[in-house]
């Protein structure tokens, strides 16, 4: 990890120096595929010409979502029979998405096709599509320069599974930002399908406490959800739609999780981003405040988790475009510096939101910034579809991986219902959870594990069979007594034979401390949805540690043991002080049915 990462916690901003270059504005931009809609020829022929962009394309990969096709005029049968096993293959890939590049060969060169061949091309697409179940939708159309008086054309089609039996693409986005930028708002604007009044009236569904509806601020997590059909269409709040009809209608799900942007409540922020996993972040500014209050410290966090983040620039409808000009400026100065290394990607147009999705997911450095309002509704469809085509991280041979695992969920919520029993929310880390099965609880305050039974499972608020791997859900326990639950708990497959610890050793990198960061030091430590206060036992090598020094430290839960593993992603705080690492080493505490039986971990650790 690197230490500059620190700049963003406790340092002021630099100006930059060089950073990752300029940020890509305009049509397209100067990312690699995203490129002008024309290329220019040299000596006649745009094979070998030296454009300023190219008209090239990344080779084709075996692997992934994306397939290269010349033309698909009139194929075969057997050709047929083919191309449908390949769009399968691609489908499996993206999870249920695919991006067709039609007039593209296979070494990624732009040859286009004449109005009457794509035309052909995108019936026959339309067919393999209905073969397998899927829709098409055509992103976008550009024409190209190819030693041909005729006009030739490339299509961008993205090709999505029709949703069954709940098997939807599910995304998760982090909602990070200021307090007061508008977070809450733009997420009631999105899930309910009307502009807000200017006095924040599109928030009010999304808030779960009293004092947050007197206040205006958020004070704890809560989830809403955008869906997207098989053909791309929006799919909301707006129709007067249950949750279920939206989970029904969804081909893409995508859940954001409103975190709490004062920061009286960062710890909250802090266990939103490490326990439910998000997939990204989305970290709005406001136009008129610009980067203020927990902004940098937001923006810090989602790098330290190494959470690929994208940036919403929101009320441009309160300021003049001098105003919005200078907060752009002023993120892209910040994202530039050395703390950070991106590249910042200006969307203006749909085209630019097509190229943000796709360079977005195959390159970290990419940072996608828009700018709207959730009050004229200025650039919102662009948001839109930004994340209707973002594409999952994982592909399916991770998520199959996964899956062959022992069942592991994290419990992030405990909740009594009436008539129901007790509820646990939560993620599943790895295999598949079913209704009726027989699971275990812990570690409870002695480090003991539970016997509890699965009784039903609920996702996005609709009733589901079956839980897989990296999804998200509720479980009913039934009359399991709530009291023996807490958060931070894992509930686990019988067979597992989990580990827990007490003592253990993290490598770290100290991101910000005032003094110097010593033995006896007491920290709140976040390690997935595990938060408890530790002591610094020990410091390996050195006596004391300074703002961005890197040792293996070992800590010591204050309270109770801790379901932990090796190489889980660390981060600890107290007051001012912040810092990042991963898990090296455990004491392991291994348990049996008749009691407790401590012994020494694989590393043998001493003092």
């Amino acid at each position: 990890m690197d230490s500059r990462v620190s700049e963003l916690f406790g340092g002021c901003c630099r100006p930059a120096g060089g950073g990752a270059g300029g940020p890509l504005r305009g049509r397209g931009g100067t990312a690699p595929g995203g490129g002008s809609s024309k290329a220019k020829k040299k000596n006649g022929r745009s094979r070998g010409g030296k454009a300023n962009n190219p008209p090239y394309l990344p080779p084709e990969a075996e692997d992934g979502n994306i397939e290269y096709k010349l033309k698909l005029v009139n194929p075969s049968q057997y050709r047929f029979e083919h191309l449908v096993t390949q769009m399968k293959w691609r489908l499996q890939e993206g999870r249920g998405e695919a991006v067709y590049q039609i007039g593209v060969e296979d070494n990624g060169l732009l040859v286009g096709l004449s109005e009457e061949e794509m035309r052909a091309s995108l019936k026959t697409l339309r067919r393999m599509a209905e073969k397998v179940g899927a829709d098409i939708t055509v992103l976008r159309e550009r024409e190209v320069d190819y030693d041909s008086d005729v006009p030739r054309k490339i299509t961008e089609v993205l090709v999505r599974k029709v949703p069954d039996n709940q098997q939807f693409l599910d995304l998760r986005v982090a909602v990070l930002g200021n307090v007061d930028s508008g977070k809450s708002t733009l997420l009631g604007v999105l899930t309910q399908g009307e502009l807000d009044n200017g006095r924040g009236r599109a928030r009010l569904n999304l808030f779960r406490h009293l004092h947050e509806i007197q206040s205006g601020r958020t004070s704890s997590i809560s989830f809403e959800i955008l869906g997207f059909n098989s053909k791309g269409e929006v799919v909301n709040y707006s129709d007067s739609r249950t949750a279920e009809e939206i989970c029904e209608s969804s081909s893409k799900m995508i859940t954001f999780i409103d975190l709490a942007g004062h920061h009286k409540y960062l710890k909250t922020t802090i266990f939103g981003l490490t326990s439910y996993c998000p997939d990204f972040a989305m970290l709005v500014v406001s136009a008129n405040t610009g980067i203020a209050g927990t902004t940098r410290e937001h923006l810090g966090l989602a790098m330290a988790l190494k959470v690929p983040f994208f940036i919403v620039i929101s009320k441009v409808d309160l300021c003049s475009k001098a105003t919005v000009e200078r907060t752009v400026k002023q993120l892209e100065r910040i994202l530039k510096q050395p703390g950070c290394n991106k590249l910042p990607l200006l969307v203006n147009s749909d085209d630019d939101a097509v190229t943000a999705a796709q360079q977005f997911a195959q390159s970290p450095n990419i940072t996608p910034i828009f700018t709207l309002s959730s009050v004229s509704g200025e650039n919102l469809d662009l948001l839109k579809v930004f994340l209707n085509i973002l594409p999952p991280l994982t592909n399916s041979k991770e998520q199959e991986e996964l899956m062959q695992q022992l069942t592991e969920f994290q419990v992030d919520e405990i909740y009594t219902v009436p008539e129901v029993g007790t509820v646990v929310g939560g993620t599943l880390s790895s295999g598949i959870c079913r209704e009726g099965e027989n699971l275990v609880v812990g570690p409870t305050d002695d480090g003991k594990f539970l016997r509890l039974k699965v009784c039903s499972i609920q996702r996005n608020r609709s009733a589901c069979r079956v839980l897989r791997a990296g999804q998200a859900a509720t479980l009913a326990l039934g009359p399991f007594d709530r009291s023996l639950l807490r958060k931070g708990m894992v509930m686990v497959s019988p067979e597992m034979n989990p580990t827990i610890c007490s003592v253990f050793e993290a490598e770290i990198v100290l991101l910000f401390h005032a003094t110097t960061f010593r033995k006896g030091f007491q920290v709140t430590v976040h390690v997935g949805n595990v938060r408890q206060t530790a002591i610094v036992e020990k410091i390996h090598g050195k006596d004391k540690l300074r703002t961005g020094e890197k040792a293996v430290v070992c800590f010591r839960f204050i309270k109770h043991p801790e379901y932990l593993k090796i190489g889980a992603k660390l981060l600890f705080r107290e007051g001012v002080t912040k810092g990042i690492g991963h898990v090296t080493d455990l004491q392991a505490i291994i348990t049996k049915e008749n009691g407790l039986e401590e012994s020494l971990g694989p590393g043998q650790l001493s003092f």
